[in-house]
């Protein structure tokens, strides 16, 4: 069975998850995949081609799918077609991400046939405490090409018959999956001396808890601490500095500094 067109669907608010996609994409051979972006809003009624590929992608957040990530992927329709899933997280753990991606793309109906976990730069990375600084890297999308090209070989020797039949995929994670914590609400802040009122962060936020006029207002309730609006300021005057953060910050630079390596399932 060969993918005569390639989709690439994520949500990915730094950019990270999209790159890894992209990577696999090349892999695959095909260096302009169709993308549906589902960061800023859902695409109602997307339904996939059942002879094409889609790869769908996420970041993790405490272990689990984001769970605006998750309400927009029920917006597609898989109608049977082959997919690839992938996570990606801050070099601590994936957790129940995975698995529970790999739920999603059933739900919705596709067929997962191969899945991946790879390492980003963690959101709350700073350059005083870097976390996963730079990754994915070189060789992460090396890995992530290679990861392509062993799908695409997969792919090759399915046919349509044999595609239905496939069991579930065996991906790490638990069912029930963790319970995801409930965050206190806290979003980044402005630096009012460094601020010109550009409106980046207002246009990539995902929830459009940004607004910009004569001041920029945050709402930390609608926050979800993706921190797209910190890694896209251009004059560095957004940061998320509060103390719950800080904490947080401090134990991954601590015990989570050992380079983690990407995993992938066939």
């Amino acid at each position: 069975m060969n993918a005569p067109s390639l989709n690439l669907v994520y949500f990915s608010p730094t950019g990270t998850t999209r790159r890894i996609l992209t990577a696999i994409a090349k892999g695959l051979d095909d260096a302009a995949p169709h993308e549906c972006d589902l960061t800023l809003s859902s695409i109602d009624g997307s339904a996939a081609d059942p002879a094409n590929l889609t790869i769908l992608g996420a970041p993790v957040y405490a272990g689990r799918v984001p769970a605006l990530a998750a309400e927009r992927f029920s917006s597609l329709k898989g109608n049977g077609a082959p997919a690839v899933v992938v996570v990606t997280y801050g070099n601590r753990a994936y957790e129940d991400a995975l698995i529970e991606l790999r739920d999603i793309a059933i739900t919705q109906g596709f067929v997962p046939i191969a899945a991946g976990a790879f390492i980003g730069e963690h959101s709350y990375s700073t350059p005083e405490k870097p976390l996963a600084k730079d990754r994915p890297n070189e060789d992460d999308l090396e890995r992530a090409a290679n990861f392509g090209l062993a799908v695409g070989a997969k792919l090759a020797g399915l046919s349509p018959e044999s595609l239905a039949s496939l069991p579930a995929l065996n991906v790490p994670g638990n069912v029930p999956y963790k319970e995801q914590p409930e965050f206190t609400p806290i979003a980044p802040v402005t630096d009012e001396d460094l601020c010109t009122l550009c409106g980046t962060c207002a246009v990539v936020c995902p929830t459009t808890a940004v607004t910009v006029a004569e001041t920029v207002v945050t709402d930390a309730t609608a926050c979800i601490r993706c921190c797209a609006c910190v890694k896209s300021c251009p004059l560095g005057a957004r940061a998320l500095a509060a103390p719950r953060v800080e904490e947080a910050r401090e134990r991954l630079f601590t015990n989570c500094r050992q380079p983690k390596t990407p995993e992938t399932f066939l």
